[in-house]
């Protein structure tokens, strides 16, 4: 059966979608391969921000202290940090600051996290630590200038419910941490935004605690953020892990969450921000490098904006290190790209995504058609997944009657473009291969040719201004069909007929 696609926008399409996209940590931008990711991501899919941890830590060689005569001296210096923000602002994409880990000279306790051993311990001084955020800011304020900054979000801390990110998750700390950090943000300049509790899934019993404190102490909020994975238990296996994935509605439910847990507080309506999401919380999980993965998310980018201002896909790039060095080119890493630039089937979603007008002319649970300015149609389609180890079936049908404006009944040019289990899916190309673990240049390039999507293109004929469009869609397939009115240009001198081979007319 048909669906019929209204002939006016029902809604505008959000760009909540490519707002932010996660990093891993913040000196990983000073990587040549991890530039490269950004800048070829900024181009083809317009990610506005950019987050990533570790602004403060050891690596960013932010804060130093020494003692001098039996006083204790501290030094602040930015140049890595004004490294990686010039790397961010040269690729047209801002920085969404999370203000982390500890400084190892600054730091109460010596836990880490990751392999590249993040501090998260308290501060040692909370004094200390205060003048540190407003250095940090004033810098970047004198640096990039006072209206640029005020337009970059400024998280405290990461999962703090955590304990593998804050010691103890001792919530009476890290609420203490929130204060003096929003107030030393505020002292900086008062329109800056700051926010928190950059909860982890599963803390929702944390928002009445930070929402009621934050209110009875008048400490600043301008955003609330939380993450969101639907990932079930880790099942090890060596140098990786497989998982079962909650079906993806259970994504946009905790994208709802926090306006949900907020109402009726003083935190009501205030922007929320999903710094982090993705299906699996595991950099070493093998389904983020499919076409499940694209198919399993496009209901999410398409309607994620109805609940929040960004949702940030974590993260970028394979140039990612929380368990160490990567162990080969295809690992399940998080990064919609891989080391080397191939793009992953997750990566066409974007892609297609950013291809979509600003117009939503009908959104189902398998289609988002939307329209464009200048009158072109823009159809995505997938195949629903939910979750299980099963597809219900090998392929998915989509029929929409979508309106083209056409002279008269005229025809409209049709280009298709698509991910699936065989097209656009380098990982499928890698698995033919015998999974190489370092494949040699002409395995590299056979992966480079496999990853692009398959394109094709047909003329639809136009009647009563609308085309029919038939589209199946091979297993866990995202396709995208972009439809424009065929403006006839042909000299009135032309017949292909005569070109040797098109005799029969085929050419028309």
């Amino acid at each position: 059966m048909h669906v019929q696609v209204p002939n006016e926008p029902i809604a505008r399409l959000s760009s909540a979608w490519r707002r932010c996209v996660g990093t891993g940590r913040m000196d990983l931008s000073l990587r040549r391969g991890h530039s490269e990711a950004l800048e070829l991501a900024s181009r083809e899919i317009g990610f506005e921000m950019i987050r990533g941890h570790g602004m403060l830590s050891d690596a960013m060689a932010v804060h130093r202290a020494y003692e001098w005569q039996g006083e204790r001296r501290v030094q602040h210096t930015f140049v890595h940090l004004d490294e990686v923000v010039d790397r961010y602002l040269a690729a047209g994409v801002r920085p969404f600051l999370e203000l982390g880990f500890m400084p190892a000279d600054l730091a109460s306790g010596d836990q880490t996290v990751f392999w590249w051993k993040g501090n998260i311990t308290p501060p040692r001084s909370y004094a200390e630590w205060a003048e540190l955020v407003r250095a940090t800011l004033r810098h970047l304020v004198d640096r990039y200038g006072l209206e640029e900054v005020r337009t970059w979000p400024i998280e405290v801390w990461n999962e703090p419910n955590l304990d593998i990110f804050w010691k103890d998750a001792d919530q009476a700390e890290y609420l203490r941490l929130y204060e003096v950090t929003a107030r030393a943000v505020k002292d900086v300049d008062a329109g800056l935004q700051v926010g928190g509790p950059v909860l982890s899934p599963g803390a929702d019993e944390w928002w009445a605690p930070f929402a009621e404190y934050v209110t009875s102490r008048d400490v600043p909020v301008d955003f609330v953020s939380r993450h969101a994975y639907t990932s079930g238990p880790a099942q090890p296996v060596p140098f990786g892990v497989y998982q079962d994935l909650r079906p993806p509605q259970d994504l946009l439910e905790q994208f709802a969450a926090p306006a949900r847990h907020l109402e009726g507080t003083a935190l009501a309506g205030l922007p929320v921000h999903i710094s982090e999401f993705n299906t699996s919380y595991r950099p070493d999980n093998p389904v983020h490098d499919t076409a499940y993965n694209a198919a399993y998310l496009a209901p999410v980018l398409t309607a994620g904006g109805e609940h929040v201002e960004s949702f940030a896909y974590w993260t970028l790039s394979d140039v990612f290190e929380e368990l160490g060095v990567a162990p080969g080119l295809f690992h399940g890493g998080f990064g919609l790209l891989t080391h080397g630039l191939l793009r992953k089937p997750t990566y066409h979603l974007y892609a297609f995504m950013a291809q979509a007008g600003p117009h939503v002319l009908a959104r189902g649970e398998d289609h988002l058609v939307t329209r464009h300015d200048d009158g072109r149609v823009t159809v995505l389609a997938w195949q629903p997944v939910d979750g299980s180890p099963t597809t219900a079936s090998d392929g998915h049908r989509v029929q929409l009657s979508v309106p083209v404006a056409a002279d008269g009944d005229g025809r409209a040019f049709a280009l298709r473009r698509r991910v699936n289990e065989h097209d656009g899916n380098a990982w499928s190309a890698w698995r033919g291969m015998g999974r190489p673990g370092a494949p040699s240049h002409a395995q590299r390039d056979a992966l480079e040719l496999a990853s692009r999507p398959a394109v094709e293109h047909a003329t639809h004929a136009v009647s009563a201004g609308r085309v029919v469009l038939d589209l199946h869609l091979a297993r866990h397939e995202v396709t995208l069909v972009e439809l424009d009115a065929v403006r006839d240009q042909t000299p009135p001198w032309t017949d292909d007929t005569r070109i040797p081979g098109y005799a029969d007319g085929a050419a028309r």
